[in-house]
């Protein structure tokens, strides 16, 4: 395969994403960054549109707020958040210890490989600098029942790619984390969750908002800390 073949797909792919997540999604990473404190330098990895971006800017909690991605920068973004275009396959020529805090939503899947990832993280935090990732999450009673009954993942099928092109376990997440010198500090759900064979109904509105946790969210967070 071509280089300009091979970018032309990433390119398809990261037009097939949308470049935007939920709400249940962004509420899941603010209360992440929320709890572990974040603040300082943020940049969001994997920004598409850059629907968290604005949040992230908007949230008072950074100094300054910058954002990659293979997409251009959006118009409408405030000229004060820094964007780089750039594949995220790819060596980012971003500064080495540049941020103390990095936001991936919904990027990790898109990604042909995980441990390049982390060991980018690793390498643009700061000593002590925070990673919150999300990504679907594959132990929901829904992705499980997929996967028995269609052989692949709920957010994995023929819809989603090939955008979405690589499913990771929570096992998976926290042992590549630590691989590349990232300590997991906890995980999170986003209590937000389609129940299968009937995606337009939600756990939550069944149960009345007790369906929670890892069997009835759709998506998770992950937070890990650099050493």
């Amino acid at each position: 395969m071509s280089d300009e073949t091979l970018k032309l797909q990433r390119r398809q792919a990261a037009d097939a994403s949308g470049g935007m997540s939920n709400d249940a999604i962004y509420r899941m990473a603010l209360h992440c960054l929320a709890r572990h404190d974040a603040k300082g330098e943020a940049l969001d990895f994997g920004a598409g549109k850059g629907g968290f971006t604005r949040l992230l800017a908007e949230s008072g909690r950074f100094a300054r707020v910058s954002a990659v991605d293979l997409m251009a920068r959006p118009a409408s973004l405030p000229a004060a958040i820094g964007w780089l275009q750039a594949d995220l396959n790819e060596a980012i020529d971003l500064p080495d210890g540049g941020f103390d805090t990095i936001a991936a939503l919904e990027v990790i899947e898109h990604l042909e490989n995980p441990r390049q990832f982390f060991r980018t993280a690793q390498r643009l935090l700061r000593p002590g600098g925070l990673l919150v990732l999300s990504t679907p999450n594959c132990q929901s009673i829904r992705s499980l029942v997929s996967l028995l009954v269609r052989g692949h993942f709920a957010a994995f099928g023929p819809d989603s790619y090939p955008a979405h092109i690589t499913p990771l376990l929570l096992v998976d997440l926290e042992r590549a984390a630590r691989e590349a010198g990232l300590e997991p500090l906890g995980v999170s759900y986003s209590d937000s969750g389609a129940v299968p064979g009937f995606t337009a109904m939600s756990w939550q509105r069944l149960s009345l908002g007790t369906a929670r946790g890892r069997r009835f969210s759709d998506n998770l967070a992950v937070v890990c800390r650099r050493a």
